[in-house]
């Protein structure tokens, strides 16, 4: 397959200034691809366009990442109802790293430059930077954002002049890396296609030179209608201090059956004919969720490394207690659990044990009270089942073995073992 084929059918073809999306199967091009560190932590939304820019780099296109240290100083208005809270410059520098050692481990063994727009921001002047972009930008078109009319509205919040010209930094971002590294092409999120006009625009009209975007559709939940990627908790974050590899792969287990085939081909790099073969296997037994256990192992190998994405798989398996067909404890070490975020999983019980007794001996608990409290709560799972009494029962053990959890999150879980 050609990059234009590949990119539309993985679901990567949205709206482009190519006039013939066949100009990406010609020579090698240089372009980039910038994340602002609001946060530090990319999401599995980043993740999306992350996954696109690995295939441009496959096709023998040369990619610039950025981490945008000036960008980031403001915030990108775009889709938000009200004022963000600015970031002080340690905030960004720290998310600057995390950022970047993401870059590192995603596009791992693949050729790129990393820069970051901070550096040719620093220095410039107010005056230079509105004489050498501000005159270039007609206002008609930065009033015309869909961003700004609503924020300008009525009922709107309104917008300071910070927020209003963060499309110029952007716009910049893409002249300068045009003049100095050759980039004549942004790929980005159709979210971000005004932020990416801007600089089209900005190239054009200063070096006369042509600029191109390729944008990727946001990926939609077809089940729920809504933006993928965010749970009950909040975003999915590809930092394990924030959504550990264990809850990270029970996300892609939870996918919907109507958009695991659109998943499978966005967020992994498995070929079609793996991806097809993967489906029939799904459409013939659905309750197996074989391709939505392909899906969870392959997107969590790519975040997290291939041994924490095992460790996740057999502690999945083993908390659904589909069966226990070996001893989890030959095969998952207290390291691997601690890698995935379970201190000490393994605990022994007597039959009849008492689950406040195990809840607090186990470390679940902090006292017996606050054990008992968790029971009245409806806060205690064996076995991912919710339980009210006191005690385990034998029929709770499956090989001898159970699953006690506290809470929702996976990390909150031990396995208890019946002691013969």
């Amino acid at each position: 397959m050609t990059l234009s084929e590949e990119l539309t059918w993985r679901g990567f073809a949205n709206q482009t200034t190519f006039k013939d999306v066949t100009a990406l199967d010609g020579e090698p091009i240089t372009f980039y691809w910038g994340v602002d560190p609001s946060a530090d932590s990319m999401t599995v939304g980043n993740l999306a366009i992350a996954m696109m820019v690995k295939h441009f780099i496959r096709a023998g296109h040369k990619a610039v990442l950025l981490v945008g240290g000036a960008t980031g100083l403001i915030g990108d208005p775009d889709g938000k109802s009200e004022e963000r809270t600015l970031k002080s410059l340690e905030e960004i520098a720290g998310n600057k790293t995390k950022i970047t050692e993401q870059y590192q481990t995603i596009f791992g063994g693949q050729s790129f430059d990393l820069v970051d727009n901070y550096d040719w921001f620093k220095d410039m002047g107010y005056l230079e930077f509105l004489r050498d972009v501000g005159k270039h930008v007609p206002l008609r078109q930065m009033l015309s954002r869909d961003f700004v009319q609503a924020r300008l509205g009525e009922g709107g919040a309104g917008i300071s002049y910070a927020e209003f010209s963060y499309s110029l930094i952007q716009g910049y971002d893409f002249l300068h890396l045009h003049r100095e590294m050759g980039v004549s092409l942004q790929v980005c999120g159709a979210d971000q296609w005004g932020n990416c006009i801007a600089g089209v625009e900005l190239v054009r009209r200063i070096t006369g030179n042509e600029a191109h975007i390729w944008s990727a559709p946001l990926v939609i939940n077809k089940t729920t209608g809504k933006k993928f990627g965010k749970t009950e908790g909040g975003a999915v974050w590809l930092d394990p201090t924030k959504t550990s590899p264990a809850e990270y792969y029970q996300f892609w287990v939870n996918s919907d059956d109507a958009g695991v085939e659109e998943y499978l081909k966005i967020y992994t790099m498995l070929s079609k004919d793996d991806i097809e073969h993967v489906m029939a296997e799904f459409t013939q037994d659905k309750s197996g969720r074989a391709a939505q256990k392909l899906l969870a192992f392959e997107a969590t190998k790519l975040v997290h490394g291939e041994q924490a994405a095992e460790a996740a798989r057999i502690q999945a398996e083993s908390l659904k207690y589909r069966t226990f067909t070996v001893n989890i404890s030959d095969k998952l070490t207290i390291q691997d659990a601690a890698d995935i975020g379970i201190a000490a999983p393994f605990f022994t019980v007597k039959s009849g044990a008492s689950i406040i007794e195990t809840l607090h001996a186990s470390g679940l608990a902090t006292s017996k009270s606050e054990a008992r409290q968790l029971l009245a709560d409806n806060g205690v799972y064996v076995n991912d089942q919710q339980v009210s009494r006191e005690f385990f029962e034998d029929s709770d053990f499956q090989d001898g073995k159970l699953a006690l959890r506290r809470g929702k999150k996976l990390q909150n879980t031990k396995i208890i073992v019946l002691e013969k």
